[in-house]
Formats: structure tokens, sequence, C-alpha cells
């Protein structure tokens, strides 16, 4: 009789073992919506295919928390209405467990209800000021926004001289925010906008609204808030019109090599700012993100056979303060804790820069993570 109740248990306690071992190895699933085709594919291209290999490359190690990695991916290209229906899904029949994803502020910000109404950590990689600001409980972002890169564009803009500029801007989701911003900040860097034209997302010459600029009075310099192949175009017309006496700026929106391949000669000594990925190798050696960018760029570059931009940057960034979070909340079955995990991030040395995130700043970036960059010899330099 012993001996059957010691079987028993035996063959109950296997049962166990076999019923944890199965419960150990449940996935953790990454959500992610990304405009991986379509206008703004530029950016979701290399953020799924970063996404993709860092996913791979944490299952060859084990996994976090000895649990493999999922990637539940839908391309919903630069659509609001494709963006709503991939995080329903998502949230309720893909039962993720964060997302990272939303490589443009207009899918993002169609999203952010959804996450906040169904708790669900939500890390954005696009780039407007809108989507933390004001702080939005369960939304996050990675890329410095429109705002820090217009006070950095004035910052340059002061150290040259330059005070009266025209601008032509974007009318899509970031283009609107950026240019609202400079707007807002340029009398504080004693700047006044001379001259302001805007340009739709289909429109294929800009040559009317730069030539009002520049015939504007006494304009010093052209900025283009913008993204995708808007600012290519803008850039072209702007060198046909012979404005290159004109210092051009550039957003963030556009560091990627696909830009300078566009623009082609007229976007020599255009100048943007940009997260330091993309001048990696021209860093200092002593400076403390060479390492991290470099390991980044070499990877990605190797394994894709394409040039680095700062977009799949961001989504590195997204996921390893995710994975960290979810092992420091012990897994991602708790999502309020995930979520405060997220918010407690400090000393992350990304591609962007050094992520200090608080309750009051879900995207953890000062301008001091930026770089001014120009465009020398049909490749980004540090400028001077």
């Amino acid at each position: 009789m012993f001996k059957k109740l010691v079987s028993v248990a035996a063959a109950g306690m296997a049962a166990l073992a076999v019923a944890l071992g199965a419960q150990a190895a449940e996935p953790i699933k990454i959500g992610t919506f990304l405009a991986v085709t379509g206008p703004a594919s530029f950016l979701g291209d290399p953020e799924l295919k970063t996404l993709r290999m860092y996913v791979d490359e944490i299952n060859a190690g084990g996994g976090v928390l000895g649990r493999p990695l999922e990637l539940v991916h839908y391309d919903v290209q630069h659509d609001a209405k494709k963006a709503i229906t991939a995080a329903k899904r998502l949230i309720s029949d893909d039962r993720v467990d964060v997302i990272v994803g939303g490589s443009t502020t207009g899918t993002t910000m169609a999203v952010v209800p959804l996450a906040e109404k169904a708790g669900m950590p939500f890390v954005s990689l696009a780039g407007a000021a809108v989507i933390i600001d004001p702080v939005k409980t369960w939304v996050f972002k990675t890329p410095h926004t429109d705002t820090m890169a217009c006070a950095k564009i004035f910052e340059d803009m002061q150290k040259r001289g330059i005070a009266r500029i025209g601008m032509i801007s974007g009318t899509g989701g970031f283009g609107k925010s950026m240019r609202g911003q400079c707007q807002t900040l340029a009398p504080a860097y004693g700047i006044e906008v001379v001259a302001d034209e805007t340009y739709g997302p289909k429109d294929s010459d800009m040559t009317a609204q730069l030539t009002k600029i520049k015939n504007a009075e006494g304009v010093q310099a052209v900025l283009n808030p913008g993204f995708g192949q808007g600012p290519a175009i803008v850039t072209k017309n702007y060198g046909q019109l012979g404005m290159t006496g004109l210092p051009m700026y550039q957003s963030h929106g556009v560091a990627s090599k696909s830009y300078i391949d566009l623009a082609g000669p007229a976007a020599e000594g255009v100048r943007l700012p940009a997260a330091a990925l993309v001048v990696a190798d021209k860093l200092p050696d002593d400076d403390p993100q060479k390492p991290i960018v470099m390991a980044y760029k070499t990877k990605y570059e190797t394994e894709t056979g394409e040039p680095v931009s700062t977009f799949g940057g961001h989504a590195y960034d997204g996921l390893m303060m995710v994975l960290a979070a979810i092992h420091r909340a012990g897994g991602p079955e708790d999502k309020a804790r995930v979520r405060d995990e997220l918010e407690r991030t400090t000393g992350f040395m990304g591609t962007a820069g050094i992520v200090n995130m608080s309750p009051k700043d879900h995207m953890g970036l000062d301008l001091s993570a930026f770089r001014m960059l120009e465009i020398r010899d049909g490749d980004w330099a540090l400028a001077d």
C-alpha cells in the first residue's frame, strides 16, 4: 500500500513538474504594428528587422526569465485605421504582453486611447512630443521629440548668427506637430519665422512654396519639419531654385541614408539633429555611447547588408527597455508592475542616448542626447 502511495505521489510530482515546465516555457509576447511598406517604410522596415534580429538572438541565448520571446507583427503602412485594427487584434486576440511599435505619430496617436483603456504597456517609436506630453499612464516613447529638434536647430542657428527663417512643413502628424513646436520656441531663441509654407503628403513639387520663401525679405535659412519623401523633394527643389546659399535644416525624421540618396547633390551641407547612431564610427573613442551604437551598427549592417538608420535604433531601445522592465517585474503577467518598471528606467544607455524616465517624463532623454549633423560628400558628419 505504501509503495502504491509513493508511486501515485511520484506520478503526481512528475505531472506537476511537466505542468510547471510548460508554464515556464510560455512565451513572452511582444506585439508590434509598423509601417513596413508604403510611404513610411524607411521607418518601419529597419524597425521590424531590428526587432526580429534581437528576438532571435535573445531566444538563442535562452530567452528572458527562461521564457522565449514571440514577436507578433502587423504591417499598417502609414494608416491610422489599420493601426487601430492591428492594436485591437494584438490586445484582444493575440493577448500580447506589451506593444513596441507605431512608426509614425499618426498611427501612434490612433492607438494611444486603446492602450490606455486596456492597461497595455506601449512604447512608441514615433517622434512628436504630443505622444508623451502630457504624460499618459501606459504610453512611453524612444525617439527624441520634435520639441527637442526645434531647440537643437535653433541653438545651432544662434551660433551661426541666423535670426530670420523660412519654414516649409509637412501637414502629416509629425510635420504639423514640429511646425507648431518650432513656432512656439522660436522667440526664445531670437528667431523670427518670416515665411511659413506647407505641403501635403502626396505633393510632388514644392517649387511654389520655396519660391515664396526665397523671395521673403531678409530670410537667412530654411527649416523643413517633416519626414518621408517630402523633405527629399523639398531639398531637390531647393537646389533647383539655386537656394543653396541659404543654409537648410531638416528634422531627425530624415536621419537615414535613403534621404541623402533621394535628395541627391542638393543635400550637401544640410544640417539636422539626430542620434549618435548614424555617426557611430565617427564618434571619439572615449564617447560613452560609442560601444552601444557601434555594436548595433555592426550587427544590423552585417545581418541586413543595409546601412544603419536611427529608426531601427529606436526599436532596439524600446525592446531592450521593455525586456529589462519585464525582468525586473518577474514576468509580464502583472502589466501594471511592468508599466511601473518602465517608468523607473534610469541610466539606460541606448542608441538614442542615456534614458532617465520618471512619472513626469515617459521618454527620459535630454537635449544632450542629440548630435548636430551635416551632410558632407554624400555622408553624415558631425557638424562643426
